[in-house]
């Protein structure tokens, strides 16, 4: 299991005034006969999150809800940490050493990063949550901290 970049891409189909952006995204090989990669809308994802065309069936950026972006972004951190770790397990210090030590330090990373979006994501939950009930209390013009 490896990394690989996935793009939105705009469809060739279609009337050529006007560009038809993919709902989906999808290596640059699957892109190149139906289309043009977009670039900027890169992300990385494991391989195992593309079904047999190329295609990503994650939904990581692909949704339009905020909250399913951040739990795919987090499954999908988790799912290249462990694809990292069953690397390395296969791997014998001997002859992989120096390769193992990486693979497990890129897992690592991976899970640190799903974590600090875990984080980021519930602090911002809970500020949102906090905004909402002082604005609850805002709009029948109490304070929500009297007593």
């Amino acid at each position: 299991m490896t990394d690989v970049y996935v793009y939105r891409f705009t469809c060739r189909e279609g009337p050529p005034d006007e560009d038809v952006r993919s709902r989906r995204r999808a290596t640059l090989e699957a892109i190149k006969d139906i289309g043009d990669p977009i670039m900027e809308s890169q992300i990385v994802v494991d391989d195992a999150e593309l079904d047999a065309n190329g295609f990503f069936c994650g939904s990581v950026a692909n949704d339009s809800h905020p909250t399913a972006d951040v739990t795919s972004e987090i499954k999908s951190l988790n799912l290249r940490a462990a694809s990292r770790d069953a690397e390395a397990l296969n791997l014998d210090e001997a002859a992989g050493g120096a390769h193992k030590y990486m693979l497990q330090l890129e897992s690592r990373e991976l899970r640190k990063q799903a974590e600090k979006l875990k984080r980021q994501y519930e602090f911002a939950a809970a500020e949102s949550n906090n905004l909402g009930d002082a604005l609850d209390f805002a709009q029948l013009g109490i304070s929500p901290t009297a007593g």
